[in-house]
């Protein structure tokens, strides 16, 4: 009797695929050899025939590394809908409409770059917040990056031009730290005013727009006042969002020992940490300064911040070497081609080598660039492959071969390893494919 059941079970469902599909007498062709097999295969071949699939996109046989969820191996990832569905050692291909060979490459989330400059249209000549600043969608893409955090760029007055003009137009994820100035990084004079730096207006376009702005950056900086770094703080407490500061002068009368154990929280995020410039490093032994190690203790995340002129290997690789290693990387990225874009450092991927350079395993190298920007910006949706996460995928290839990486000083360093983006999803969409890899053949 359990028999026969179960091949009533497998009738109907015949019958199901049989009058629902335009190719009926073919599954009927094929139904006698199904049935002595297994109820498995005969779903399998009929989804395929009937047109009957699961999955928009398969990325099959790649090294996934999902720093989030532990995953370091070779799976399958199965993308439906704009989300992750599935990953799998072995997910069957009948099962997806388009399936791209993967093996040979690395399978990663989206990298998030939590500092770049992608506003352009405050009119000031030579700002970061104008023609230093580029757009988005034909940079970030190209280095899988597909969540970019402007660092300062806009201020409250600024803002809502900003998501009008460049969030809501583009295809990259686009976030937002607000700068504690109003007007942004519009250049020097505005940079440097201290009456227009103020946590009360700050405060209510971030709770305004909570989620597209995620955190708030004061930079540059020059005077003696910790006034603009206290009111940062103070709008990031009301609003509930970490601040990342960019230290901008070094000055006896405010310390970087006093930022990072008195001043900032816990979650709050130090940028340009291999600067060299503000104390990072203890004279006498090359490593960490004390202001470094008690600000790590307190909490303070370290971002890398790389640019082309606020890293030094000089000082990466000796506290690479005692181990303070940061919490995340980011560019700086902008269109200066003096200093950044057209010089050494052009793109994440360019930051992610150089650390594999000094010695960083390469699950480490990915997940600085996905999970902890990812908890950084309190996004915890992204930078992982779970479930139902937005499907927003990076695949990259690793060369070896003989490599040349250069810091601020153009000082050189040499590595035999180097990441390349070969493909790049975003929200279940091919938005870049180097080689081809996911077109028809």
């Amino acid at each position: 009797m359990h028999s026969i059941g179960i091949t009533r079970i497998w009738e109907n469902e015949l019958m199901r695929f049989v009058r629902f599909s335009t190719r009926g007498r073919r599954l009927k062709q094929v139904a006698t050899v199904l049935m002595a097999v297994s109820l498995p295969a005969f779903l399998s071949v009929a989804n395929t025939l009937s047109g009957q699939t699961r999955y928009d996109l398969l990325l099959k046989g790649g090294h996934v590394i999902d720093g989030k969820n532990n995953i370091n191996a070779i799976r399958d990832l199965a993308i439906t809908g704009g989300k992750i569905s599935a990953l799998a050692p072995n997910i069957d291909p009948s099962l997806a409409r388009k399936v791209v060979d993967v093996s040979g490459l690395w399978v990663t989330p989206g990298l998030i770059d939590i500092h770049e400059h992608v506003y352009t249209y405050v009119a000031q000549q030579s700002s970061q917040a104008d023609d230093q600043g580029f757009t988005p969608d034909g940079f970030a893409f190209r280095a899988g990056v597909t969540t970019v955090v402007d660092a300062g760029s806009s201020g409250w007055r600024t803002f809502e031009d900003f998501k009008t003009r460049v969030i809501d137009r583009s295809r990259t994820r686009v976030l937002a730290l607000l700068n504690i100035v109003g007007w942004g990084k519009r250049g020097d004079k505005y940079v440097q005013d201290l009456d227009d730096m103020d946590a009360k207006p700050t405060s209510e376009m971030i709770l305004k727009h909570k989620g597209v702005v995620i955190g708030i950056k004061c930079a540059d900086f020059k005077g003696p006042e910790w006034k603009s770094y206290e009111q940062a703080v103070e709008a990031g407490r009301i609003a509930d969002v970490p601040v990342m500061i960019d230290f901008g002068a070094n000055r006896t009368e405010r310390p970087l020992y006093d930022l990072l154990t008195r001043v900032l929280r816990p979650g709050d995020i130090y940028t340009h940490v291999y600067w060299g410039l503000m104390g990072e490093q203890d004279e006498q032994t090359g490593g960490p300064s004390k202001a470094l190690i008690e600000g790590r203790k307190r909490g303070v995340i370290f971002d890398v911040g790389h640019g082309n002129g606020v890293f030094s290997f000089s000082l990466a690789v000796p506290l690479m070497k005692v181990g303070f290693v940061p919490d995340s990387f980011s560019t700086d990225v902008h269109l200066n081609s003096s200093t950044n874009m057209n010089a050494a450092m052009n793109d994440i991927l360019e930051v992610m080598s150089e650390f594999l350079a000094m010695g960083m395993p390469l699950d480490s190298v990915i997940m600085r660039a996905t999970w902890n920007p990812a908890k950084e910006i309190k996004h915890q949706e992204l930078g992982n492959l779970s479930a139902g996460s937005p499907a927003d995928v990076a695949v990259l290839r690793l060369e070896n071969g003989k490599f040349s990486f250069v810091d601020r000083r153009r000082a050189s360093l040499d590595g035999t390893q180097r990441l390349v983006c070969e493909l790049t999803i975003r929200d279940g969409k091919v938005v870049y494919d180097m080689k081809g890899i996911a077109r028809e053949r």
